[in-house]
């Protein structure tokens, strides 16, 4: 029976327990039921309408053949955890969230580079995978004024500006990862970055993955980086997940579990996106949307006073970034629950602390939640004026007075 036919306010919908906002989305239109998306069973969807999840949980044949979904909406920008030739097989209706925790993902390399790399804003730029995320990197630094070479194969010199090889995307400074992973067609992206890739990396070099664990060979990069200290690396995704390779872990500088784009906002953003596909499918009107939910919110504006910050403008720039979000603090929590003896003896038990870290993962708030009131007392107007200028490329937001 097509889902458009069903009453509406008695559809059964099962979601992952980590979806914000699920409730007040979606309970409207029935009863929500949600558990752990990577422990969601056949018998947890048997006679559920509507499927929500997120990447952790592998929609396909297996959890499906014997249930009643009619609906699958997935509240992240990847879908390669959903078996989409079975779900157009079934005659099943999906829906991504793509872009939406894009900004997320950017910050995330921001913390990084901040973190890092203190003079990034003197390097030059590859990146692997000019999608969602992969682009709005390139608009971000390209605004300012740095330079970046782009490598995806599945666009073209007249829709992409500095659009070129991947050779030449990895010769760069700094190398992001942003492609989705795929192990057919004439582009996979798995092991994109293979031991031979990863040593043509130039001297010096920062890699960061925040795309799809398998696009690199992380046992070719173990043996690389065993016999090259010059490289700095900042791992959000691993293969496998979730029981990553500890060793390699120990090896990078920066290694978090899968939480690049799991800004509050970004989540949020993610919810409401699949909310209003899910109206949509049904034929009906939106009834609220993530602004109502977060208007209440005592952290959608802080306060980030800048007077007190000294340095070059770079530094204080590092400075802001940090305040607002420091991926080493995440990198901790990381390494403090992940390095244990006992995940060393199980893997099961790695792979439950890996999703505890995600599932109690605090809440992070994107910069234009950060309003800047004040600017480092030191500087002069132009310096002022040129750094008021990029903290609002960055994405902070200016208090009026300091906008001037």
């Amino acid at each position: 029976m097509p889902l458009t036919t069903i009453d509406k306010p008695s559809l059964s919908i099962v979601a992952d327990e980590n979806i914000p906002f699920v409730r007040e989305f979606f309970s409207s239109m029935g009863t929500v039921a949600t558990y752990p998306g990577r422990e969601m069973q056949a018998a947890h969807v048997a006679q559920a309408d509507v499927l929500l999840v997120r990447s952790v949980t592998s929609v396909n044949r297996q959890l499906l053949e014997n249930s009643s979904v009619k609906f699958i909406g997935t509240c992240t920008i990847g879908t390669d955890h959903l078996d989409q030739e079975f779900l157009r097989e079934r005659g099943i209706g999906f829906h991504s969230a793509p872009g939406c925790n894009a900004n997320s993902v950017v910050e995330y390399v921001l913390s990084v580079l901040a973190d890092l790399k203190p003079d990034w804003q003197s390097a030059s730029f590859g990146i692997v995978g000019c999608g969602n995320v992969g682009g709005r990197l390139y608009r971000k630094l390209s605004a300012l004024g740095l330079p970046v070479s782009v490598y995806d194969p599945f666009l073209s010199a007249d829709s992409q500006a500095d659009l070129g090889g991947l050779d030449q995307a990895l010769a760069a400074d700094v190398v992001c990862l942003h492609t989705p992973l795929t192990i057919e067609g004439a582009h996979p992206s798995r092991h994109l970055l293979n031991e031979a890739r990863l040593r043509q990396l130039r001297p010096g070099s920062v890699l960061i993955n925040a795309g799809r664990g398998p696009v690199i060979d992380n046992q070719a990069l173990k043996a690389v980086l065993n016999e090259r200290s010059d490289l700095t690396v900042a791992l959000d995704v691993w293969e496998p997940e979730p029981a990553l390779d500890i060793d390699l872990l120990n090896q990078v500088q920066r290694a978090t579990p899968h939480i690049a784009g799991y800004s509050f906002d970004g989540k949020v953003e993610g919810t409401a996106m699949i909310y209003r596909a899910l109206c949509q499918y049904l034929g009906v009107e939106p009834q609220i949307n993530a602004a109502q939910l977060l208007r209440g919110d005592s952290s959608n504006r802080q306060s980030l006073a800048l007077e007190a910050f000294d340095g070059t403008e770079q530094e204080i720039i590092n400075q802001a970034i940090l305040a607002a979000y420091r991926v080493a603090d995440d990198d901790q929590r990381t390494r403090d629950l992940l390095t244990t003896e006992g995940c060393r003896l199980d893997s099961d038990v790695l792979a439950q602390n890996f999703d505890r870290l995600r599932k109690t993962y605090p809440k992070r708030r994107e910069f234009p939640c950060f309003e800047i009131d004040s600017l480092p007392n030191h500087l002069s107007q132009k310096e002022k004026k040129s750094l008021s200028k990029t903290l609002a490329t960055l994405g902070f937001t200016l208090a009026s007075r300091e906008e001037s």
